[in-house]
């Protein structure tokens, strides 16, 4: 009994620090302490070390024992994290961990070009060989303008602004990269059916419009933003596709290993996609429908922004392989 009292009263000393710094843990690990609360919090550390050698010694088992011992691994976690810098972990994405994803994906995306090209082929062929067809990728209001000599495109700044215009352009093509990405779950076929779709339409409006004199007139308007567009589309279906072969060939223990590992990897492209579209947005917006602009600075403005898209994915634009 002699020996019990001094550990109870010890316990009943001591629980009012413990309940404190248990109360404390939640805004440690949120990092969200002042200075003076971190010296407190790095002091009542020090204090749960000798306590818990002490709990151990005393009370052996006992569930105020195990109760000390997850505070004190809360606070060991909390207090030997590194420091997060958003603007170096920032770089080190997009200097390092971009490029060397995309690397990765070089063959998938060179296998998703190849399928975008070649549906693209089947679209322009089905729609030469059968033009009643269109009305499967084309709406009726579509047919019907192209139909009188003149695209559906010409009348988009005098239907909404600009800048609504651009918001409705980049949220639809943002949506159509995310289910790009996770149309993979599928084994990677719902990232090959939507590639194929997105080819089979583009090959399909273009022989339309070339059978009515008006494939000119759409090139002019897709030059300016559709390569970095259909690049991003790209990107995604690859990245699609290598979510599609972790499940067929898992490189880890399990599928779902696997999965998880590539989706953690690829998903940070959706990054970088989501910045491009909004530019691809902002062209299609204000560039793509305004007749004023002429079809060198399409061009132009095309051609610069693929340019940047390349040094954004390779690191260069970042600095990547200076010295």
């Amino acid at each position: 009994m002699s020996a019990a009292q001094p550990g109870s009263r010890w316990l009943l000393a001591r629980a009012p620090v413990w309940r404190a710094l248990a109360a404390a843990a939640p805004r440690l690990r949120r990092g969200r302490l002042s200075i003076d609360e971190a010296e407190q919090a790095l002091d009542g550390y020090q204090s749960l070390a000798r306590d818990l050698a002490s709990a151990r010694q005393q009370l052996p088992g006992n569930s105020v024992t195990l109760a000390l011992e997850s505070l004190y691994t809360s606070y060991h976690a909390a207090l030997s994290r590194a420091p997060f810098r958003a603007g170096a972990s920032l770089l080190q994405l997009f200097r390092s961990e971009i490029p060397e994803i995309v690397a990765s994906l070089r063959t998938h995306l060179l296998w998703i070009v190849l399928l975008l090209a070649l549906s693209a082929g089947a679209g322009w062929l089905l729609i030469a060989t059968y033009p009643e067809l269109v009305g499967l990728v084309a709406s009726r209001e579509q047919i019907d303008h192209v139909e009188h000599g003149e695209l559906w495109t010409e009348n988009l700044l005098n239907i909404a602004p600009s800048s609504i215009l651009s918001v409705r352009i980049l949220s639809n093509n943002v949506m159509v990269s995310v289910f790009a990405v996770c149309a993979g779950v599928l084994y990677g076929l719902g990232t090959a059916y939507l590639i194929a779709l997105n080819g089979l339409m583009l090959g399909a409006m273009f022989a339309f419009t070339h059978q009515h004199g008006l494939d000119g007139e759409l090139l002019r308007f897709v030059v300016a933003h559709g390569t970095v567009e259909l690049s991003v589309i790209c990107l995604a279906g690859a990245a699609g596709i290598a979510l599609g072969e972790s499940l067929i060939r898992p490189t880890l223990a399990t599928r779902r290993e696997s999965f998880q590992h590539c989706a953690g990897r690829v998903g940070k492209l959706l990054v970088p996609c989501a910045l491009l579209l909004v530019g691809c947005g902002l062209i299609e917006g204000y560039v793509s429908p305004n007749p004023a602009v002429p079809f060198a600075a399409r061009l132009a403005i095309g051609s610069a922004y693929f340019l940047f898209m390349l040094a954004l994915l390779s690191g260069r634009l970042f600095g990547r392989g200076r010295r």
